[in-house]
Parts: C-alpha cells; structure tokens; sequence
C-alpha cells in the first residue's frame, strides 16, 4: 500500500493506520483549505459568481473536495483499494432497486411533507421553483437546477463520501463520523455567503435565521448520506444521486427552511433510533475499505 505508514489489523480484521497521509483530518483539511484558497480570492477579488472569472473560481473551489480524494485515494491505496474507489463510482448494483427508491423517495417526501407542514401550520405551503414556473416559456429556465443536481454532487462526493467517511469510520461510529464529516461539510460552504451570485449570499444571507438554518441543516443532512453510504455497499454512484436528487427537489418545490431542516433532523433521529448510531445498518459492523494485498 502506497503509504508511508504501516497498517495493522485489529480483532475485526479492519484496516487502520496510524495518523500520517491518509489520516481524515488531513484529507479534510486539504479539500477545505484548497476550496477556500478559490473562494477566498473571488472575496477579496470582489468577483460575482456571474461573471466569467467568478465562475471559473466557483468551479475550480468545487472540484477541490473530489480532485483531492481521487489523489488521496491513489496515495493511500494499493491496485485493490483503487479498483473498489472506482468501482463505488459506476457501478449501480450496489445501490440496488430497494435503495434506489430510497434515495428517490426521502428528498421528494421531505420537501413535500414540509411543506404541507407549513401548510397546516397557517403558512403558504409548497410552491414550484422559479425553474418550474418559467420552463413552459423558457425551457433555459430549468438549467440552475439541473446544474446544482449534477456537477457539484459528482466534484464533492467523489471525496466526501468516496474517500473521507471511509477514513473517519476506521476509528470511529457512524454517528461520530457523520456529525465530524457534517461540521466540516457545513463549515465548507462558508465563502460562499460573501459572494454576490451564490444561492447562499443571494437568497441566505450571512448571520440570518436561514444561515444558521441551513449551516446546521447539512449536519442533519450528512446523517441521511452516511445511512445510504453503509447500506448501499459505499455506493459514491449512490451518494451522487441522493446528493443531486436533494438539490434538484429542493430547486423545484421550494418550501420555508424552518420545517425543511426540521424534517432532516426528524430523519436524522429516526436512522440513530432504527438502525443504531454505531453502523447505521442491521450489521454489526460499517463497510470498510479492502485491505491491502500484501498487509
């Protein structure tokens, strides 16, 4: 294994590794900090996402997380572990038809449920998307959307999901690594609430009740991703789907944030209560990288 520190294998023969390259936090870090470096400079460039040069930093602050684990990956594993990363991307039998309505299911039933919430609740309701609404006129319309469902799910999740829940699930629960993975998926997003273009400064706003919303409502969120991670086989085919999946439902049926994130953390709950907070799963144990060849 092409690491420079060595393996050993505990009672559960699961890989681990002392704290060196591969680690989680510096795979964190780098995907971060590399983000930041992009999204930092269109601040202090003063460049909107709408403009060319803005929107060359978005792409580029975007691709850091997946670019980094595909490295990582290749840093960290041998032939076997880099052939199952690449087989995690395309192959669809892992997820299966059972959890493939699963991932279709749980961000339509939210987004509907929440607003029929807000509905009971004295509110307006669910309402159709600006994409929905202008698609008959200008089909165009629907491009923001179907934008936010594919490629920000395919550059991030390739390293999110695809490299570092594997490594923070060597040491610790599900739970555990879900809230840590959560907070630094959350804290990731951060720069763009001080870029004119972007969802977050454009229709959040910094320090609003629906920053703090949604902030905390990723954290939720990564409790639902890490729950069809393990169940899917470590499917990132699946995690891309459920990722893109939640972005496209939440473009089209729009909904108040305060009953939308409730019903995330009214999931997030539920998987812990049901499946348990160590694996997430019926098993005893979480699905693990292979290990090396040649341990």
């Amino acid at each position: 294994m092409a690491e420079s520190t060595s393996h050993t294998r505990p009672k559960g023969g699961i890989e681990t590794t002392p704290d060196g390259v591969g680690s989680w936090w510096v795979y964190l870090a780098v995907a971060v900090g590399g983000t930041w470096v992009f999204w930092l400079a269109a601040i202090a460039l003063g460049v909107s996402f709408d403009s060319a040069a803005g929107l060359v930093l978005l792409l580029v602050g975007l691709a850091v997380p997946g670019v980094s684990g595909i490295v990582f990956v290749y840093l960290v594993y041998d032939e076997r572990g880099r052939a199952d990363f690449w087989n995690r991307v395309i192959n669809s039998r892992r997820i299966g038809l059972r959890w493939l309505v699963v991932i279709l299911l749980v961000p339509l039933s939210v987004g509907v449920l929440a607003g029929v919430a807000d509905l009971l609740l004295g509110g307006t309701g669910p309402v159709w998307g600006e994409g929905v609404t202008e698609f008959g006129v200008n089909p165009l319309a629907i491009l923001p959307a179907l934008f936010f469902a594919t490629l920000p799910p395919i550059l991030e999740e390739l390293g999110w999901r695809g490299y570092a829940l594997d490594r923070l699930q060597l040491k610790w629960s599900a739970l555990s690594a879900s809230v840590v993975l959560g907070v630094v998926w959350s804290l990731w997003h951060l720069p763009l609430f001080f870029i004119e273009g972007s969802y977050q400064h454009d229709a959040v706003g910094f320090a609003t009740t629906g920053f703090w919303l949604f902030m905390a409502g990723i954290v939720a969120l990564s409790f639902a991703f890490t729950w069809i991670y393990n169940n899917t086989e470590r499917s990132i085919l699946g995690i891309i789907i459920f990722h893109g999946w939640v972005n496209f439902t939440a473009e089209i049926i729009v909904v108040p944030d305060i009953p939308y994130y409730a019903l995330w953390f009214v999931l997030a709950g539920a998987i812990v209560a049901i499946w348990g907070a160590e694996t997430m799963t019926n098993a005893p144990e979480v699905p693990h990288p292979p290990l090396p060849s040649n341990p």
